[in-house]
């Protein structure tokens, strides 16, 4: 059965944090992507995971890029994409890998997703966006089924070339079954986006979101997104909920971003998190809320 999104969600998924807490315990989050032509893909899903709130980042991505990700995010850490033993170790430590936006479908990049597939344990989220889902349509092979969750970002031409369900039959039913025959580990949430982006488990659950417009048809709003359920996953978890909440925020801050400007900036959808964030961080019956 499809139910709305509602505002309640965030106040159910987000929580105040305690004082006896550190960066560590809320997420460590591994983004891999942005290839020589596509680093802002990376560097803008890099600040949705800022944005939403996560304790420690990294970007795995082209040397380029990275003069341009430290002058507008200091905060995230670096490594060298095609430095495989490196790479290899620190996938095992996080907690989250973002991986595909701006990342290509060349031979390097299909040999990171087999990467992630060899060294991605079961205790770990993995976000599979972009250049990732392009790659899976033609090799499924590469899948990290051992994860404990994952989750894909399709729009609707990625969610066609992967399920090889044509735009206009995307319904609910060939999208459920597709997913799961896909996933059949059932350890997959599907966010179909689209100008009402869609969520689905693989039983039975299926979210619509009802924020959003067209200010956001812009180029990055998809890798933001990617980074934001990264981030909102790595402290809350990766289940149905956080993921929910996680592309309700996306749209809220782009509404409120829209109401006084023509488009709507994925940079300025990141900025505007923290303070969503606060706004929601107490539970509708807690006499601290503010």
């Amino acid at each position: 059965m499809m139910k709305k999104i509602e505002e309640n969600i965030l106040y159910e998924t987000i929580t105040p944090r305690k004082s006896n807490t550190h960066k560590g315990d809320y997420g460590k989050i591994l983004l891999i992507g942005g290839n020589i032509n596509f680093g802002g893909a990376l560097i803008m899903s890099a600040e949705g995971a800022l944005g939403a709130g996560a304790g420690l980042i990294c970007a795995a991505t082209h040397s380029i890029n990275v003069a341009s990700l430290h002058a507008r995010d200091p905060e995230i850490m670096y490594v060298d994409w095609r430095d495989e033993q490196n790479l290899s170790k620190l996938i095992p430590q996080m907690d989250v890998i973002v991986c595909g936006m701006g990342m290509g479908i060349d031979a390097g990049a299909q040999k990171i997703l087999q990467l992630v597939k060899a060294t991605v344990t079961n205790n770990q989220i993995v976000v599979l966006d972009a250049s990732a889902l392009d790659i899976i349509a033609t090799d499924t092979s590469v899948i990290a089924h051992q994860a404990k969750k994952i989750i894909i970002t399709p729009h609707q031409i990625e969610w066609q070339r992967l399920s090889n369900i044509r735009v206009q039959y995307q319904n609910d039913s060939a999208n459920q079954t597709a997913l799961n025959g896909l996933f059949p580990q059932k350890n997959c949430i599907l966010v179909l986006k689209s100008n009402k982006t869609k969520i689905y488990d693989q039983f039975g659950n299926i979210l619509e979101n009802p924020l959003g417009n067209p200010g956001m048809a812009t180029g990055g709003c998809g890798d933001t997104l990617s980074g934001i359920i990264g981030g909102i996953c790595g402290q809350f978890g990766g289940e149905l909920n956080a993921v929910a909440s996680a592309v309700y925020l996306h749209s809220l801050a782009g509404d409120i971003i829209y109401r006084k400007n023509y488009i709507v900036r994925p940079t300025a959808i990141s900025a505007l998190l923290p303070q969503l964030l606060k706004k929601y961080e107490y539970n509708n019956n807690d006499v601290e809320r503010q």
